[in-house]
């Protein structure tokens, strides 16, 4: 142990939110990395009084279990000693049970290599909370540390238990999540409040609170006018009070001298009981409250009605069907003979069941002006001692949100009652209703006891009924479900998700057409943007979470397809929960040295997220051929199909034959002298699906990479359902034109000279690309004017990836090209003009320095002059490779060029086609 003293060190440095599976956590999960200082050399056991401080302040923790596995575990680490990284975790995930998020699951890890910094992962329920909740336990750790002289934490938990609640969803929408998740129908939350979509795509139902996607907006706006309401329901014979609306407190004055006192105003359109004056018995009175009433009016009009006596109950219809009736008393408290109200409404709002709003079952009581003078009418003031047994409200409606309570009457009904309040919510067309009741007793008929319906309320909280103070609790939340989903009905769409360092992008192309051949409407994300039914919606690189998030949400979508990139996973994890089809093409040297990724197998580890996303009815489509890829075999839940382009003999095809033995599924390729069969294994079937010759995307079976990619295509859409006919037929239409798969593999004729535009950018890619024109070049006839047709390609790296990585991509081309024109791409990606240039120039004059087939390594850093360079060498007969950055601006160049020659002469302006963005035409 050093002499150092302790102090309070303990820092975040980064936050990272997870929305989906990520490489910590099959959940959502918070991410923090946390710095220690000089309390790395201080844990726990070593600071005398923290353990018991920190449970005096929150005791919640001595039920943590921590890995010992046992309540009380966590407080044996702490008195063991254990690193204030990890207190920072479980004070964290305490704090969100305290805001009533029941959250249990968290880990923390030291960061390798980095003394006292640590890794703390823990799930979160809404993950604002979840940041507040960190930050507060840092700053609660280091106050136990060092006192800090304004740290107040009973005053910090309240903001946090307010600023909670104000981000929560309220318990209505809580209580149909918790239903909808039994039923595993995911949600997205749309904003900032209770505005949820449950279901994927076109399966989608959403939700405002109890307001439903079927709720009738006309129906809403009636039940919103009190007058009309009431109207309507006196029309069908239902009992109504007599109601009129007003402007002026003069005029109901005169309202209520008509229709007899004692009388109720309230605001026309209010809500949650807001402004509701009871009990009015004269003018005077009606004038004093007729203010209140008109404050909470959103368009000034005050509903006088004549007062109804008895108890207040809410009968809850959804579907027509009456689910859940609760009797609400208003906030009040009873006396003891010896405290004041005062203390009465103190000791009434500790009841741990009582929180800030709708934080929890109850609300706690505010005792404002309306309520002291509510108390002084009964003859009490707040210091008063009120007698045993006496009860002194404090409000009079029972809405729960004042303070009041509920006491679950669903069985006491009579079936008249029942009927009426049915017939209630039928009349104003509601689907989910709240009938409030005024009666002597629910559980005799209100046509002979007296009573009526003074409110039909759309959106009705349902606290009430899921926690009632008194009685059983009633799980309203399924009928409501039922609504939107009923059983048997379908809530998510199929994700199949794309994943590898090279051909990702092309293989979602092809699963996305064969499922376009069936019909279905398939939402699409890649590196170029989001496709929704073959229309490209935006145009960006949208292989992230995000982006899958969006395509989620569109109500056309019925099958999704996502190309998902290591960037998107570190940054968010996956943005949903789980895909039905996972595809890993390759695992190859790209963007190592990024967000702490260094190597293959941290990558690998990566992309396997992918794959741990796939549920037990769902399956994996694998590289077989690739070693990393093999290994995440063990990470699947579901079925694994293997496709591999080795022959016959191999061990890999050995593997594979031993997998089909066992009734797995594969794809894999025989060989004949009539060419390459792509095979469709199944236990001992074998179905022949398409000779790799004749299918457009692979040039004659030439671009191996292409029949990979179409098989990783083939497994994926045979793994979600898709007949082989149909998926047959999708890889035969699927070429790579522009239309297609725009900046993939596009070959035109450019005055005689093949031009092939791609997207390759590392050296794995560039080894495919390399091998594709070895093989079309040497079938091809011959086009040169003048001796051996030339190869030319123009090259660049992203300026992000380490220089060893840059050089090695000049490199490799060098090995396959005639002649090497380097460009940089438009974000130079912090790196120098012309740096990234001169580092993949200084690769390909390596290899050219031993005896590579390069002859020739210009510079040209625009893309666009690079393009034109590279076509200014070409002769006819030629091959030019183009590996773009902006792949419309290069294929207008393109275009343009072969009007030139066409015409004879410059163009005045591009012949541009519309799918050709001219915005993209310069960096």
């Amino acid at each position: 142990m050093s002499d150092e003293q302790p102090s309070p060190d303990l820092t975040i440095v980064q936050v990272r939110v997870y929305r989906g599976p990520n490489v910590w956590s099959y959940d959502k999960a918070l991410h923090v990395v946390v710095d220690l200082g000089v309390l790395e050399q201080f844990p726990t056991n070593t600071l005398p009084g923290f353990t018991d401080q920190l449970l005096e302040l929150l005791p919640g923790l001595e039920a943590h279990t921590c890995s010992r596995g046992h309540r009380g575990g966590f407080i044996e680490r702490l008195r063991e000693g254990t690193w204030l990284g990890h207190v920072a975790e479980h004070v964290a995930l305490q704090l969100q049970q305290e805001a009533g998020h029941d959250i249990r699951r968290g880990k923390t890890r030291q960061v390798k290599g980095v003394p006292g910094r640590y890794n703390i992962v823990f799930s979160y329920v809404d993950e604002r909370v979840a940041q507040a909740a960190i930050a507060l336990a840092v700053r609660l750790v280091n106050h136990l540390v060092q006192p800090e002289p304004e740290f107040d934490f009973a005053d910090l938990l309240d903001t946090f238990l307010r600023q909670a609640e104000r981000t929560a969803f309220g318990p209505s929408t809580a209580a149909i999540l918790e239903e909808a998740v039994s039923r595993d129908i995911p949600w997205i939350r749309l904003n900032e409040h209770s505005l949820v979509q449950l279901g994927q795509g076109v399966h989608q139902q959403r939700i405002r609170a109890t307001m439903t996607s079927q709720t009738s907006a006309l129906a809403v706006d009636i039940a919103g006018d009190k007058e009309l309401t009431g109207k309507l329901l006196a029309s069908a014979g239902l009992p109504t009070p007599g109601t009129e609306s007003v402007r002026s407190a003069g005029a109901a004055v005169t309202i209520a001298d008509r229709i007899g006192y004692p009388v109720v105003i309230k605001p026309l359109d209010g809500n949650h009981g807001r402004g509701v004056c009871l009990d009015l018995k004269d003018g005077d009175a009606v004038r004093a409250a007729f203010p209140t009433a008109q404050d909470q009016s959103r368009r000034g009009w005050v509903v006088v009605e004549s007062m109804v006596t008895g108890k207040d109950y809410r009968c809850l219809i959804v579907g027509g069907r009456m689910q859940a009736i609760a009797e609400r008393v208003p906030a009040h408290v009873v006396g003891d003979g010896m405290s004041t109200v005062q203390e009465l409404v103190t000791e009434t709002n500790a009841d741990p069941r009582r929180g800030v709003g709708h934080e929890k079952v109850l609300t706690r009581i505010s005792v404002d002006d309306a309520a002291v003078e509510l108390v002084r009418q009964q003859g009490f003031g707040m210091d008063d001692v009120p007698p045993a047994g006496e009860m002194v409200k404090l409000a009079l409606t029972g809405n729960m949100s004042t303070g009041g309570i509920s006491v679950d009457r669903t069985f006491e009904a009579h079936p008249d009652n029942v009927e009426i309040a049915e017939e209630a919510a039928r009349v104003i067309g509601l689907d989910v209703a709240g009938i409030d009741f005024i009666c002597p007793d629910i559980a005799l008929p209100v046509r002979e006891t007296g009573g009526a319906i003074c409110e039909v309320n759309a959106a009705p909280g349902f606290r009430m009924h899921t926690h009632p103070t008194v009685g059983e609790p009633q799980f309203i939340a399924k009928p409501v479900v039922d609504l939107l989903f009923p059983p048997g009905a379908p809530s998510r769409v199929p994700i199949i998700a794309v994943t590898g360092t090279n051909g990702k992008t092309t293989t979602s192309r092809m699963i996305a057409h064969v499922f376009k051949g069936l019909g279905r409407k398939v939402g699409m994300t890649s590196t170029d943007g989001v496709v929704i039914d073959e229309r490209l919606v935006i145009r960006a690189d949208a292989s992230g979470p995000k982006s899958a998030r969006m395509v989620l949400q569109n109500p056309r979508v019925d099958l999704a397809v996502f190309e998902v990139a290591r960037g998107g996973i570190l940054r968010e994890g996956l943005g949903y929960d789980r895909n039905d089809v996972a595809v890993v093409t390759n695992v190859a040297p790209d963007h190592l040295g990024m967000r702490g990724v260094d190597t293959l197998e941290q990558l690998a580890e990566v992309k396997a997220v992918v794959v741990e996303a796939v549920p037990r009815d769902g399956a994996a489509v694998l590289n077989a051929d690739d070693a990393l890829v093999r290994g995440m075999r063990r990470r699947c839940s579901g079925e694994v199909v293997w496709f591999s382009l080795q022959a016959p003999g191999s061990d890999v095809r050995d593997m594979i034959d031993e997998h089909c033995r066992r009734g797995g599924k594969a794809l894999v390729l025989d060989t004949s002298d009539k060419g390459d069969m792509i095979v469709i294994r199944h236990g001992r079937r074998t179905m022949q699906l398409a000779w790799t010759h004749l299918l457009p995307a692979t040039f004659g079976g030439t671009a191996l990479m292409n029949v990979a990619n179409a098989m990783a295509a083939a497994g994926a859409a045979f793994a979600a359902g898709a007949p082989l006919h149909d998926i047959r037929q999708g890889l035969r239409t699927f070429s790579t034109s522009y239309y297609l798969s725009p900046g993939r593999m596009n070959m035109i004729d450019v005055q005689g000279t093949d031009v092939v535009v791609d997207y390759c950018h590392n050296p794995a890619g560039m080894r495919a690309l390399g091998d594709f024109v070895e093989r079309f070049a040497n079938r091809r006839d011959a086009k040169a004017d003048l001796g051996k047709p030339s190869r030319i390609a123009m090259i660049g790296a992203a300026g992000d990836r380490r220089d060893e990585d840059v050089r090695e991509l000049g490199e490799v081309a060098a090995d396959f090209f005639d002649v090497v024109v380097v460009r940089e791409d438009a974000n130079l990606r912090r790196r120098a003009p012309g740096e990234a240039a001169e580092m993949v120039a200084d690769g390909v004059r390596a290899r050219m320095a031993q005896g590579a087939r390069c002859k020739q390594v210009t510079v040209v850093p625009d893309e666009l002059a690079a393009v034109r360079h590279c076509m200014a060498l070409a002769n006819r007969g030629d091959l030019v490779v183009l590996c773009a950055d902006k792949h419309a601006g290069v294929l207008a160049e393109l275009e343009g060029l072969a009007h030139q020659a066409q015409a004879g002469a410059h163009p005045q302006g591009l012949v541009g086609d519309p799918d050709l963005d001219p915005a993209e035409l310069r960096p």
